[in-house]
């Protein structure tokens, strides 16, 4: 796997930059291939640079990230950029900001969400092709990071919505 790299927007945002497309296929994502890939990462532990939380990967997370109600409905390039956003999600939580939190109303999640949820702002790139070809521009697209609070207080990843693409600063590299 390519290495990732973390550059800044034109508005000096840490953005993180994903190398290559690994699910290219827009109009139908595996979704189950996303999963696996995800699975890669379970019992990772990642730091947020800018508060200091300590967030584990847990084994719910991949399901989670792949099969949820948010993710079901995703369509087209949204539905790309988050089967892609895999490849850097660690990064991703690392860079995150803006931390909002909300107090868990749903009896679901009574255990794993019993202090609560945290929201984080975070920024990814994606390449653009013309063919096959890399042109060395990236579209970047900004999420909000779902992390759940256990009534013991560790943190878990829960998933990646809100992903909207940032029309008005595209990122040029020299890759």
């Amino acid at each position: 796997m390519k290495e990732l790299e973390i550059a800044l927007d034109e508005n000096g945002n840490k953005v993180v930059v994903l190398p290559d497309i690994i699910f290219s296929n827009k109009q139908n994502i595996d979704w189950d291939e996303v999963e696996k890939y995800l699975k890669r990462f379970v019992g990772e532990i990642v730091e947020i640079v800018e508060t200091g939380d300590v967030v584990y990967l847990g084994k719910d997370f991949p399901d989670e990230y792949a099969g949820s109600k948010y993710t079901r409905e995703m369509k087209g390039g949204r539905a790309k950029a988050k089967a892609n956003a895999a490849q850097g999600i660690r990064e991703m939580l690392g860079i995150a900001s803006g931390k909002r939190f909300r107090e868990n109303r749903k009896e679901k999640h009574s255990g794993s969400a019993a202090n609560g949820w945290y929201y984080y702002i975070t920024q990814f790139a994606m390449p653009v092709y013309d063919n096959d070809t890399k042109t060395g521009n990236y579209n970047i697209f900004s999420g909000c990071l779902v992390v759940n609070c256990t009534g013991k207080g560790k943190m878990y990843l829960y998933d990646l919505v809100d992903i909207k693409k940032e029309a008005s600063n595209p990122l040029r590299t020299n890759r």
